[in-house]
């Protein structure tokens, strides 16, 4: 299995045109991006495009890669509840990260 992870900002002036009018509309156009970047590597691997964009919405595959984690750390814990932790972890990660780049936007005058 394969991934690779990015986080397409939800108000950036390239999306903010699609963004207003679908949710998850950056997410979307990141994870398909990610395939098209990736062909190749599908065919030898199970690939998972990640896109969570910076506003908390997750691209269907993201969710799919959060639920198939989830299933093997359950098998492997007997805990059901992985994959809900493994998605708490990374939105905790994405609003650590939303935070420092919010408080990186202030002048330190």
């Amino acid at each position: 299995m394969a991934w690779d992870v990015t986080v397409p900002d939800t108000y950036a002036e390239s999306h903010i045109g699609d963004t207003a009018t679908e949710a998850g509309a950056a997410a979307n156009k990141a994870a398909a991006n990610k395939i098209a970047k990736y062909d190749e590597l599908a065919s030898m691997h199970i690939f998972y495009p990640v896109a969570i964009e910076t506003g908390g919405t997750w691209n269907h595959l993201a969710v799919e890669f959060d639920q198939e984690i989830g299933r093997w750390a359950t098998l492997i814990t007997g805990k059901p509840r992985e994959s809900t932790f493994v998605f708490q972890q990374l939105s905790i990660a994405l609003q650590s990260g939303n935070a420092v780049a919010f408080l990186n936007n202030f002048d330190s005058d």
